[in-house]
């Protein structure tokens, strides 16, 4: 099978420093399914785009794996934005609130204030939720000398949900570590707002609510006018981009004077209709049947930072029963993300070979450190393919004359090697887009804050289904 693209592109990365032949064609032998053929590639592609397609249709044949939802927000930054915006961003244990000023030359100064949500409050009762919110909002207000102020906020509220509206979003499922009890199939923005006017003194305006993807690609336009897609690449993956108002068949009615909104992909869940099972190996099989969602997020279990380093161990348990790699003397041994980041850090095997020992592998040697930076290699290289696969659809189907890519996740931020491999096959699966990637840290939080800014200025009574 022909593998002109993987190898063009990180070929001089895929070979070993000492390994001998005999055993390297072993390694090769069990990685060889993660380095894609140009076939695969060319189906993926043809999949996500058909998939991408049959999201926007209104009422299509077969359900999408991809949610495709409609942000309803239609343009990003102006420059021209003036005043002071809060943000809440909720999507973990710990959330924020965050008060973004504008000033005059255009910067934002921000002040961002962090809370913890108690077990109790993230599996009880919904409404105790949305009161607790209020509460911290209270707190923060008081202390910034705000209460009692109109100020618009943006709510990032980043769990899956649909989006009836620029400020209307039903959460479809909780995860994560939330099950609140009857919110799901809820408007939580009602439910926040509600929440707010129990509290003498939050006199808030919940503008917006967004997910993370649309946060960052806010977040993305403020470093960068030309943004036009925003993605995250951490413990899960997800993007969200513009699309013109006149190929989402399901937005119906008419749009005056919007000619295009971001559509918000959810495009972790790309394949759970089994579209990609083409393309997954055994041990793809065996991480998803090991997750706590079996069937579901099907596109980042094959590589986002919750799942790459287990990849990775499954594959290093085979090279230990085929006798190719020296056996850990502890009965159970982890390997994360970070370790795969800090094994492709080191160009030094002796590094490599420090970590593997303090994993239990006391009589490891440096070519089993070797074997591990190939492993650590191969997998790294077809999740940067297959998230490059994605983007570059997105480029050729925007065809903007320039288009930055705002990325915020810890997998792209420490991973040594994604930026670098998504820059060169999103160049070769792209050729005549001219593109540029960067980091849009803190995207989801302050991206909202700017949601909120933007929304200001525009008729929201269009901004609806």
């Amino acid at each position: 099978m022909t593998r002109n693209i993987i190898f063009k592109n990180v070929g001089e990365d895929l070979t070993f420093k000492i390994l001998p032949d005999s055993k390297a064609e072993k390694v090769k032998l069990l990685t060889d399914p993660y380095l894609l053929p140009d076939s695969i590639i060319k189906r993926v592609i043809e999949t996500f785009e058909s998939e991408l397609e049959l999201g926007l249709e209104k009422n299509p044949n077969t359900q999408s794996s991809l949610q495709m939802a409609n942000t309803f927000v239609p343009k990003l930054l102006s420059g021209n934005e003036k005043g002071a915006f809060l943000a809440l961003d909720l999507g973990g244990t710990n959330f924020r609130v965050i008060l973004l000023t504008f000033q005059q030359d255009g910067k934002v100064d921000c002040f961002v204030q962090y809370y913890t949500v108690p077990e109790p409050l993230r599996l009880g009762e919904g409404e105790l939720l949305f009161d607790f919110l209020a509460e911290c909002m209270h707190d923060f207000l008081g202390k910034k000398g705000l209460l009692g102020k109109k100020l618009p906020l943006g709510f990032c509220f980043s769990f899956p949900m649909i989006q009836t509206g620029i400020d209307e979003g039903i959460l479809v499922t909780w995860t994560k570590s939330f099950n609140c009890k009857n919110v799901v199939g809820k408007e939580v923005v009602q439910m926040l707002k509600h929440s707010f006017s129990k509290k003498e003194g939050v006199n808030v305006d919940v503008v917006a609510i967004v997910n993370d993807a649309t946060g960052t690609m806010m977040m993305g336009s403020y470093i960068d006018k030309r943004t036009a897609i925003g993605m995250i690449l951490g413990t899960g993956c997800n993007a969200a981009y513009f699309e013109k108002v006149e190929r989402i068949e399901k937005w119906e009615g008419k749009h005056p004077g919007i000619d295009e909104v971001i559509i918000d992909i959810e495009w972790g869940a790309f394949g759970d209709n089994g579209v990609l099972d083409f393309m997954k190996t055994e041990i793809d099989k065996d991480v998803d049947e090991a997750s706590l969602l079996v069937n579901s997020f099907t596109f980042e279990k094959l590589f986002a930072g919750k799942y790459i380093g287990d990849i990775v161990r499954r594959v290093l348990l085979l090279l230990i029963e085929k006798n190719v790699l020296s056996k850990s003397d502890l009965e159970t041994w982890t390997f994360t993300a970070a370790d795969v980041s800090n094994t492709l850090e080191e160009s030094n095997l002796e590094k490599i070979l420090e970590n593997l020992k303090s994993k239990g592998f006391l009589k490891a040697t440096l070519e089993d450190a070797d074997i591990v930076h190939y492993v650590c290699t191969a997998i790294s290289a077809r999740g940067a393919l297959l998230v490059s696969i994605c983007l570059s659809s997105l480029l050729r189907r925007m065809d903007k004359e320039y288009a930055t890519i705002a990325i915020d996740g810890s997998l792209f931020k420490h991973h040594p090697r994604y930026e670098t491999y998504m820059r060169k096959f999103i160049a070769t699966l792209a050729p005549n887009q001219k593109f540029e990637l960067i980091l849009a840290e803190d995207g989801s939080g302050k991206g909202a804050g700017l949601v909120a800014a933007v929304v200001t200025s525009l008729d929201t009574s269009l901004l609806h289904s």
